[in-house]
């Protein structure tokens, strides 16, 4: 599933491709894709409407619109928004085109058909986007309301940083990088962490997002920014998805163990389980 560099990356991309970009025609071949509203009004909507703004909360990508409203979406497990020239090649997966004046098109494809997307007014009404935690790359998460945060909590660390209403675009990869560089076990509790480890965990997840966001992303399976191009940062991952392998730290061999049902890797050396 993409997360926040992943994202982020496919707004940047998008950004000097779609904005003040009129929408001619709308073409919507699979209407599971689509949250709200039914596809009738969807097309509706965005027939002659211009593109102001392109964003990102959390896991969400914004594409904001002349007209007041705003097309919210959700990537999932495979979805991907596409930059396509006119006259391009489409994919099979492709399933909702917005057709350009100039004849170009923005492509929503979903492999899984888990994406959904949200054509709203009232951002309320686009899923969980307005429970969402804090950013974890702005100024106004310090490590200070980080420790606020993490202080009335007992659960385990690695399923809290995985919860959206907690802290919002961290998902499995970026949370197993971040407990590793921390030194932490991901089955630890909150409870049990000092006040030392964290702020070794708050700057952690702020260096590796933004070493994510630097690296364009990671691409382990199908994620792709918004020119169809793949990420860099699974060349540069310390523990995710090296089961087997050597700590880059100690040389230890890395371990993979279940928490919370997702598969979380770590190095039982430099992470260690109690204080």
């Amino acid at each position: 599933m993409p997360e926040l560099p992943e994202v982020q990356t496919v707004v940047d991309t998008l950004q000097p491709l779609i904005i003040k970009q009129v929408i001619a025609d709308v073409k919507i071949k699979n209407e599971k894709l689509i949250a709200k509203p039914k596809s009738n009004e969807f097309k509706k909507i965005l027939r002659g409407s211009s593109i102001k703004k392109v964003s990102r909360r959390g896991k969400y990508i914004m594409i904001e619109f002349d007209n007041e409203y705003y097309l919210v979406t959700h990537l999932r497990m495979t979805g991907r928004f596409v930059y396509a020239s006119q006259g391009d090649s489409g994919d099979k997966y492709d399933y909702i085109f917005l057709k350009f004046k100039n004849g170009d098109e923005l492509r929503l494809g979903s492999k899984r058909k888990f994406t959904r997307t949200y054509l709203v007014k009232d951002l309320q009404e686009a899923g969980s986007l307005t429970k969402l935690g804090p950013e974890p790359l702005t100024a106004e998460f310090t490590v200070t309301r980080f420790e606020k945060m993490i202080s009335s909590r007992r659960g385990r660390i690695k399923p809290l940083l995985l919860n959206q209403r907690f802290l919002a675009g961290l998902g499995n990869i970026y949370v197993d990088e971040s407990l590793y560089l921390a030194q932490i076990h991901p089955l630890r509790t909150a409870d049990t962490l000092t006040e030392r480890e964290v702020e070794k965990l708050y700057r952690a997840i702020r260096k590796v997002l933004s070493e994510g966001i630097e690296q364009r992303g990671t691409t382990k399976w199908d994620y792709v920014d918004a020119s169809g191009q793949a990420g860099n940062y699974q060349n540069y991952l310390r523990v995710y998805d090296r089961e087997g392998e050597e700590c880059r730290r100690c040389g230890s061999s890395l371990k993979r163990i279940k928490v919370g049902g997702r598969s979380s890797y770590f190095c039982p050396d430099c992470q260690q389980q109690e204080e």
